[in-house]
């Protein structure tokens, strides 16, 4: 316990018998339940985790009959913290690319009611750059700028670091069942987070790379889903928080925007097209795709200072 709090750090484990005793081994003993979760690993990990339950009454084993993914392992994890009213729960993988000595700082927000939700942000080292593959470095950069929009946390990066702690208000509040299942379960849950207003905070962490982990993310495929969800998200959150728990503008302004530039984005082509290959154009036409265009911006601009604003206790 830590300041009279059960704490349990949920596992997430699929085909990880290489590195899963190390995380086990260097868990913090103010760490209360260690909640691995097995997601139909076909390399022995469950029988390695069944071993560990024997030298640490701390593990408990949960195993997926069939592969459900990494958000769909945390969820059955958040679930078991869930109905076990443990106060703070906390998400590790299972290949040790997160540094137990940052833990205390992942869950002590919440420990204290700072936060209802923290999460990992490994930016925050000058040296993430150097450490961070590029590509995973980049991609990272770029879907956190379509979460911050799409989540309302406009202050948090690092949106795809899967070390979190959440406290268990948040998790009585939202349906974990209903979080994404797969790679993108980080964005989804903040989505979910900000429509029932909790505070959620980021916590740098150290970025822990070549420690024999074997990523299992393939960048094409996630680098269009992520924004599927984000996008379904974005739209949901606007229509509950904005519509139906509270009505605030910022919705017509979203939705005039995202009307207005891309129609006068595609006017203005048209136009350009028009004057290439058949002739002049109306000097009032031009004005008119002008005027669309500025118009749809500013309406984004202040959709999202309006959204930012709302959400500025969040934090």
């Amino acid at each position: 316990m830590l300041h009279n709090k059960k704490i349990s750090v949920v596992v997430p484990a699929y085909n990880e018998a290489r590195l899963i005793s190390r995380v086990i081994e260097t868990m913090p003993d103010y760490v209360d339940f260690i909640i691995v979760v097995d997601d139909c690993s076909s390399d022995g990990t469950e029988t390695i985790v069944k071993e560990k339950c024997l030298s640490d009454t701390r593990v408990v084993l949960i195993s997926h009959e069939f592969n459900q993914g990494v958000g769909g392992a945390i969820a059955t994890g958040y679930k078991w913290a869930r109905d076990n009213k443990i106060d703070v729960t906390a998400v590790m993988a299972g290949d040790a690319q997160m540094d137990p000595a940052d833990l205390i700082n992942i869950i002590m927000p919440v420990v204290e009611n700072k936060a209802d939700y923290t999460k990992g942000n490994r930016l925050y080292h000058g040296e993430a750059w150097e450490i961070i593959p590029k590509h995973r470095y980049l991609g990272n950069a770029f879907l956190s700028l379509l979460t911050k929009i799409s989540s309302g946390y406009w202050h948090i990066a690092d949106s795809q670091c899967g070390y979190t702690a959440i406290n268990l208000f948040a998790l009585e509040t939202i349906d974990p069942d209903k979080i994404y299942k797969r790679y993108g379960m980080p964005n989804d849950l903040l989505i979910r987070l900000n429509e029932f207003n909790m505070r959620v905070r980021d916590v740098s962490v150290k970025p822990v790379y070549n420690v024999g982990e074997v990523s299992g993310i393939k960048i094409s495929r996630v680098i269009f889903t992520i924004p599927v969800i984000l996008l379904k998200g974005f739209f949901r959150r606007l229509f509950f928080k904005y519509v139906i728990l509270d009505f605030h503008p910022l919705v017509f302004f979203y939705l005039l925007g995202l009307f207005l530039t891309p129609f006068g984005f595609f006017f203005g082509l048209y136009l350009l097209g028009y004057r290439l290959f058949l002739g002049p154009v109306q000097e009032t036409s031009a004005l008119f795709a002008a005027f669309l265009s500025i118009s749809g911006l500013q309406s984004l601009f202040f959709a999202m200072w309006f959204d930012m604003d709302y959400n500025k206790t969040l934090r």
